[in-house]
């Protein structure tokens, strides 16, 4: 994996300032989707298209490609904005966002745009396709590797938990999963809806091997996700610890933007402020 030296570093937060400038354009223009996991989980996913991931834009059906599969297909904006920046498709596209007809559906649709592997929809059924993945290839003797993004609520949700059983017990090494632990949910803190914790100890007694990073940290993102694909003999879970809504301070630790767009007023706001933290980053690379 590349070195992440200065100017890349730089590369990395300017693209993932820029893909939050779209997702609150998508979220306006659609009028409807979710606002704080896109945006906090926009950094993850700079990290995995623009550093990590072994993939071809021009070839997006590629055997030997790296996979990623959303589970929590909710978070599609950051998605769609990331694929569109890296190259699978026209940005002008982005706009289109939850209209009729569009490849940009509220939940991603394996088949409507290059790039999304997976059908995701009801929460907890990610990481059992992800696994899908990781096993075909072990028998298939293929090196790709599968990577599966998750929120933290859907762990409440019993098929993830025969997932992780599963992977644990067939050694499945080729599935990496980072979970966005951003500690909310559409009805208010997790700890308080249903709680998780120890998160950490429940994955290493499945027979995970579990980090810990800061999920807007690229040193500790692109790092996790290398010592990852060092780890032979058990699958790893990465627990990202996240701000929802990182980059508008008004959303920040907000649990009711889980579920809602910004108003035109309330996007022009969030705009200026990240267009600001754009020039803060420029400035402080000069």
């Amino acid at each position: 994996m590349e070195a992440l030296h200065d100017d890349k570093l730089k590369f990395l937060e300017e693209k993932a300032t820029q893909i939050r400038e779209d997702i609150i354009k998508m979220l306006v223009a659609a009028g409807s989707g979710h606002s704080a996991g896109p945006l906090g989980m926009a950094d993850v996913f700079t990290a995995l298209y623009f550093h990590i991931l072994n993939h071809d834009p021009k070839k997006p059906n590629w055997d030997g490609r790296d996979r990623v599969v959303l589970s929590n297909g909710h978070i599609c904006p950051v998605l769609y904005a990331t694929l569109a920046r890296a190259g699978y498709f026209p940005p002008a596209e982005l706009k289109t966002l939850r209209q009729l007809g569009t490849r940009l559906q509220g939940h991603p649709h394996r088949g409507s745009l290059p790039g999304v592997e997976t059908t995701s929809g009801p929460l907890g059924s990610g990481l059992s396709q992800a696994i899908g993945f990781a096993l075909a290839a072990k028998l298939n003797k293929e090196k790709y590797h599968t990577y599966c993004l998750m929120s933290d609520g859907e762990h409440q949700e019993g098929n993830t938990w025969e997932a992780i059983m599963f992977a644990g017990k067939h050694k499945l090494s080729n599935v990496t999963a980072i979970l966005d632990r951003n500690n909310i949910q559409i009805d208010g803190v997790t700890e308080s809806v249903m709680p998780l914790e120890p998160l950490r100890k429940k994955y290493e007694a499945f027979n995970w091997h579990v980090l810990e990073i800061n999920g807007h940290d690229f040193h500790q993102i692109i790092s996790a996700c290398a010592e990852a694909r060092a780890i032979y003999e058990k699958p790893t879970m990465i627990i990202a610890h996240t701000i929802p809504g990182k980059g508008v301070d008004f959303m920040e630790n907000d649990y009711t933007w889980h579920g809602k767009p910004p108003k035109p007023e309330e996007a022009k706001v969030a705009l200026k402020e990240l267009r600001t933290l754009a020039g803060k980053i420029r400035s402080e690379h000069e």
